[in-house]
């Protein structure tokens, strides 16, 4: 699981800060082809977004649950769905896969991706406190988007499809403030990789402490939530054979039923 988790994160890094450097660079035929930089930025998202949802239903989500964020993990971890000891496993699986992937973008761009700090996040021009209130609340609405459709046993299984409309949004809105990340790993390999350091904390404090506040508001609206979110993965709920993904509240109702699939029947 926890090596699916960094190599979840070594392709999301890879693949979607690709977007990124294809859209942006100075030498990309894209910045002629699109001169909106609005415009740019709400495609990036949606393609991050896109290969985030794809990386939810491939084999690497069905064994991790895809992450692939600390900020994710924390949630899950928050909601009591996640051990400590795999919530840190997995947060040092995403850093890691992180520096992995941010280093093949580098390798395989060369020039273009050292154009853009191999797509590295960085505070705008409007200061780092901005930055940290845009990534609290990009990630907030992070949290808030993803717990709300796993509650739903209608719209559960079009959870992965969340990521690109919500990144594109999200993108296009808040990246001037600070890039738009919230994923303490994914900004943290392109800044190793590019030692671009500037206001490296805002990518750690702004997310974290936006999927903290995120679970905080929604166990105060949905107090229920609790009981409805049954699995700590993204896609493929009904695949949990070590019994890792769920509270001690699912083992112990389903060991007072007798039956380990509980979770799916109630």
């Amino acid at each position: 699981m926890v090596l699916s988790e960094f190599w979840g994160t070594l392709a999301l890094i890879w693949v979607g800060c690709s977007f990124v450097v294809l859209d942006f660079s100075v030498m990309s035929p894209v910045i002629h082809w699109i001169p909106a930089a609005a415009l740019r930025r709400a495609l990036t998202g949606f393609l991050f977004g896109t290969t985030g949802g794809l990386i939810a239903v491939s084999p690497v989500g069905k064994t991790s649950g895809a992450h692939i964020n600390p900020v994710i993990t924390l949630a899950f971890w928050m909601q009591k769905k996640l051990s400590g000891r795999l919530a840190l496993s997995y947060i040092g699986a995403q850093v890691l896969g992180a520096i992995a992937g941010a280093w093949l973008l580098s390798k395989v761009f060369g020039r273009w991706a050292f154009s853009v700090h191999d797509a590295a996040t960085l505070p705008g021009p409007s200061g780092d406190f901005l930055a940290v209130v845009g990534e609290g609340m990009a990630s907030i609405c992070l949290v808030i988007g993803l717990f709300l459709f796993l509650r739903s046993r209608t719209w559960r299984k079009y959870t992965p499809m969340l990521f690109a409309p919500l990144y594109a949004v999200m993108v296009w809105l808040e990246a001037p403030w600070s890039g738009t990340s919230t994923n303490p790993a994914r900004s943290f390999g392109p800044e190793l990789i590019s030692h671009a350091w500037h206001g490296w904390w805002v990518y750690w404090i702004g997310p974290l402490g936006g999927g903290v506040v995120g679970v905080a508001l929604l166990l105060l609206l949905f107090p229920w939530l609790y009981q409805e979110v049954e699995i700590a993965k993204l896609f493929h709920f009904h695949h949990d054979p070590d019994g890792v993904f769920r509270s001690q509240r699912w083992h112990q109702l389903s060991e007072d039923t007798g039956s380990r699939d509980f979770g799916e029947k109630r």
